[in-house]
């Protein structure tokens, strides 16, 4: 080698000097060595030259023999390219096998750091064009790659999902630029998008913690943020394809190598029913013009959990955060004073008001504090020392079927807290059964978000309220009010616990998994979170003071709905109007299911604010009912 030819000559070169050196000393007169032993030595410097020679010798043998397989791959890295081919999101149906969310291609512009011209007076050129024919920020374009360095291979986007045309245009115009591209990635693509928009989420770019935590991820890639999109994120997700290229100096391709296809993410096939939803949202908006923008309504099949439709609003169009203007979209969104983000069916704590009854009626029928055949006297109220405890009318003798159909609170002031002949469950008994229909605890439901609500007893008011019980807070809880607050996930399960006779289930919306042919991967498999807790003919006795509720009580607009054959079909329902805030302003709340012998659908309505739930929810849930029927 080279280097060692030229060591050898600096070891040469010593040797030399020093022979003539001691041939100089052995010549010289004496006073001419007196004179020369008083001049400065050379020998130190001498020596460090040996030194410094012998490790140019080594750092030649490192660079040429050690490490030289590790700077080949490194030389080999200059001339082929890897690039990531990224693989398509899996693609979510409803039950009718109708597209929810696909993709579509994105281009984009892009950058990449370590194809860019060495010299800096080059970059600058590229720099330059880009301002000039895409209005790009360069010193953020700097400033991104001095932090990820001019040897990265990670690409910088610089604009995102620009049109077809335009990506044309800029792939012309920059076709012989080093490191400037132009991709085509899978875009996610909603389709009914408000009326969705809570249940399948979006997708957005990967956050730096969401990148510590996995690292089969990368800076670039998209991930699941809410919704079905985030709770499905490693079934949605395939598994990304690459390319191997030939590039040049320039870091222009010059051919192609290999390329490994991606695998698209698994398809998810749900339970949910695109037409039900569309006619819901389309009720509840028709609904909100007139009163309330803030409403939820949620169908399920009592028979498995499987949600038909969810729909809570206002909601927001799923494809603006994949737009150019997100920032400037969400920043709408977040700002908005009616929360269009913020699902309200699994996260909207509310007071249930009168829905809670017939739980409250299955507790007290269970524990024999009540029998189908007590009866009490309602004479609009009753008092407590200094404390009156109102009904809303005066409902007169009133049996369990009664107190469920005309919602009498006087009666179930008396089941829950005890009044006349009536001993009362006690806040520990309400808690416990309440606990068992589901509410307190999340239900499970294959969504991000859920919230749990709270039933409240007297260890949690002392603890967080520093305050005793009073007979007058069980008084409150036996009706739905006071401390209490419930998701209109949670009602809807428990009431579908009563209609198919006491299974409370895990709501789901996921119905099975299949691959890009449709071959089944997996099914759901429904899952009972418990039951017999209720014995069936309790069961029986709610079930027909719902049905009472229809028939004679609050809800009677609904007891002349016909299916599509014009056949009766028999409802069941419950009204609930519930105190909020300090205005008195109410929530107004309605849960049914149908048909009373054998139901195929159960569902809750709710509308934020809007007054009673006879006068605000019960024609909602009846619109629906109808087209439910009669499709």
């Amino acid at each position: 080698m080279d280097i060692f030819g030229n060591a050898d000559k600096q070891i040469g070169k010593i040797d030399s000097d020093l022979s003539e050196y001691q041939h100089h000393v052995e010549t010289e007169p004496k006073d001419v060595l007196e004179e020369e032993s008083k001049k400065p030595g050379f020998g130190i410097f001498y020596i460090l030259l040996v030194i410094f020679s012998l490790i140019l010798v080594f750092r030649a043998l490192d660079l040429q023999v050690v490490q030289a397989a590790k700077y080949q791959y490194l030389a080999e890295g200059n001339r082929i390219r890897s690039r990531t081919i990224e693989a398509p999101r899996g693609i979510i149906y409803d039950s009718q096998g109708k597209i929810l969310a696909n993709n579509s291609s994105s281009f984009d512009l892009e950058v990449y750091p370590a194809d860019l011209p060495q010299k800096k007076e080059d970059r600058e050129k590229v720099y330059e064009a880009l301002a000039k024919n895409s209005n790009i920020n360069i010193e953020e374009l700097k400033n991104n790659i001095q932090t990820k360095g001019l040897y990265s291979l990670e690409p910088i986007v610089l604009a995102k999902n620009i049109s077809r045309d335009e990506a044309l245009l800029l792939k012309v115009k920059y076709a012989s630029m080093a490191g400037v591209e132009i991709s085509n990635r899978p875009l996610r693509q909603y389709d009914n998008t408000i009326t969705l928009s809570h249940v399948l989420g979006y997708v957005g770019k990967i956050s730096q913690e969401e990148l510590a935590k996995d690292s089969n991820y990368k800076m670039t890639d998209q991930i699941g943020k809410s919704g079905l999109e985030s709770f499905y994120e490693e079934k949605l997700k395939g598994q990304d394809g690459s390319e191997k290229m030939e590039v040049n100096s320039k870091g222009q391709i010059q051919r192609l190598l290999s390329t490994l296809e991606p695998v698209a993410g698994k398809d998810l096939v749900l339970t949910l029913d695109l037409d039900l939803q569309k006619k819901i949202t389309e009720t509840l908006n028709a609904m909100a013009e007139k009163s309330s923008k803030k409403a939820v309504a949620i169908a399920m099949n009592p028979q498995t959990g499987g949600i038909l439709a969810m729909v809570s609003l206002p909601g927001y169009d799923n494809n603006l955060f994949s737009s150019v203007n997100f920032n400037e979209e969400y920043k709408k969104l977040a700002e908005n004073v009616n929360n269009p983000l913020f699902n309200r069916a699994i996260s909207g704590t509310y007071a249930s008001g009168s829905v809670i009854k017939p739980f409250i009626a299955s507790a007290g029928l269970q524990e024999n504090i009540i029998s189908e055949n007590t009866t009490i006297n309602d004479p609009g109220e009753i008092k407590v020392g200094e404390w009156t405890f109102p009904d809303w009318k005066v409902h007169g003798l009133v049996d369990v079927r009664k107190a469920i159909a005309e919602s009498c609170d006087v009666f179930f002031y008396a089941v829950g807290g005890g009044w006349d002949k009536i001993k009362g469950l006690g806040v520990k008994k309400i808690k416990e059964y309440l606990e068992k229909f589901g509410f307190g605890a999340k239900t499970g439901i294959d969504l991000t978000g859920e919230e749990k609500g709270l039933v409240p007893d007297s260890d949690w008011k002392k603890k967080v309220k520093k305050e005793a019980w009073y007979i007058g807070d069980t008084y409150h809880l036996s009706i739905g009010q006071g401390d209490i607050n419930v998701t209109p996930l949670q009602i809807v399960n428990g009431i579908s616990a009563i209609a198919n006779g006491g299974k409370l289930y895990k709501p789901h919306l996921l119905d099975k998994v299949v691959d890009s042919q449709g071959n089944e991967l997996e099914k759901y498999q429904s899952e009972i979170i418990s039951e017999n807790f209720i014995d069936s003919n309790i069961i029986r006795i709610v079930q027909e003071g719902m049905r009472q509720t229809i028939t004679s009580g609050s809800a009677r607009s609904l007891n002349d709905l016909t299916d599509k054959n014009g056949n009766a079909v028999e409802v069941t329902g419950k009204t609930g109007t519930a105190e909020f805030g300090t205005e008195d302003k109410t929530h107004a709340w309605f849960v049914t299911y149908a048909p009373f012998d054998n139901p195929s659908i159960a569902m809750v309505i709710l509308v934020e604010g809007a007054g009673g739930g006879d006068e605000a929810a019960v024609p909602v849930a009846k619109e629906i009912l109808q087209y439910y029927f009669n499709r």
